[in-house]
């Protein structure tokens, strides 16, 4: 599944001249397609969860050989502020209109930190650190996949409308387009120093992911005990206590750190560093294809509508904050 994946996208590649769906999205489609037609016995569950699990971490950490400290320094530290405060305001924001739209907790959360953070990337490291099973991660992807190549095609119109400079542009783009690819082709038709700065800003908001996925791995236990308070059941506050105690901070946010401070360091050879990207993408795609081995697509298409309003509505706030902070900042 993972390879035919990747020639999906090449085809798309050589025949659209870029790829519209990115293997990580094809991987997940084919994975449920291949489930909807074969239910996995039981021979089969123990690898597909392995792979699922497993795999993810291993990407997730892999993630930080891609952001240094001398590129984080470079934005500024106004910026830097300024790209913290956005993330964290448009998850809180994003998290409140899923809630309100009925989002069960972990679907909201993730909806909220793909729309916020770096799209489906953000929801597969999300995802092992708040406890989502396969059905929400599929449905938050593939609303977030449909809404990133509309955001790639939108987002040049309206910044060409305003009449924004290429800095205040790339700024706008790397503050809400969801993967550095299409931070890139969003950014192209404004210019080179649209591109360069948009690509800046999206490392550092790639960056947000480590501190989100420290602070959710702190929260999820008393999120999970207020759900089953509600759904009846009371574990009461020791048994909150042993969940957050056992998962205070997982492994691979860990690794992910660590890995951003070998890179600062220059520990990190910049030879490595392009095959390391390579390694964690080919990860996240083989896991992704996993995820979609375990997707009902009658569970999904239940909350279809309301994952969809939820991302929509997401995007939106977030645009609007960012261009609050670009009048902040008076680059607009």
């Amino acid at each position: 599944m993972t390879g035919a994946a990747y020639a999906l996208e090449a085809g798309e590649r050589a025949l659209a001249g870029k790829a519209w769906a990115e293997a990580l999205v094809l991987a997940i489609l084919i994975g449920t397609v291949v489930r909807s037609l074969w239910v996995p016995g039981n021979r089969w569950q123990d690898g597909i969860a392995w792979s699922a699990k497993y795999l993810l971490e291993a990407a997730v950490v892999l993630l930080g050989a891609s952001v240094s400290g001398a590129t984080i320094l470079a934005a500024g530290l106004p910026l830097l502020a300024g790209i913290a405060g956005v993330v964290a305001s448009a998850i809180l924001l994003s998290f409140g209109i899923g809630r309100l739209l009925r989002l069960p907790t972990r679907m909201a959360l993730l909806v909220a930190c793909g729309n916020s953070i770096c799209g489906n990337s953000a929801i597969a490291a999300v995802a092992p650190v708040i406890g989502a099973d396969s059905e929400d991660v599929a449905a938050s992807i593939a609303f977030t996949a449909v809404l990133g190549v509309i955001v790639v095609l939108a987002l040049p119109l309206l910044g060409i409308a305003l009449g924004m400079s290429g800095l205040a542009f790339g700024t706008l783009a790397g503050l809400t387009v969801y993967a550095v690819p299409q931070v890139i082709a969003a950014t192209s038709p404004l210019g080179a120093t649209a591109v360069q700065m948009g690509t800046l800003v999206k490392l550092v908001r790639v960056l947000m992911l480590g501190p989100v996925c420290l602070v959710l791995s702190l929260v999820a236990p008393l999120l999970a005990a207020q759900a089953a308070r509600i759904d009846g059941f009371n574990p009461g506050p020791s048994a909150v206590k042993r969940l957050d105690l056992a998962n205070l901070v997982p492994w691979f946010i860990i690794g992910f750190l660590a890995l951003v401070a070998c890179r600062s360091l220059g520990l990190v050879a910049t030879a490595v560093i392009a095959p390391i990207g390579y390694v964690a993408t080919l990860l996240t795609v083989m896991s992704m294809a996993a995820l979609g081995l375990g997707v009902d697509l009658g569970t999904v298409a239940k909350g279809g509508g309301r994952v969809a309003a939820a991302a929509v509505f997401s995007l939106l706030g977030l645009g609007a904050i960012s261009l609050v902070l670009l009048d902040g900042l008076h680059m607009v």
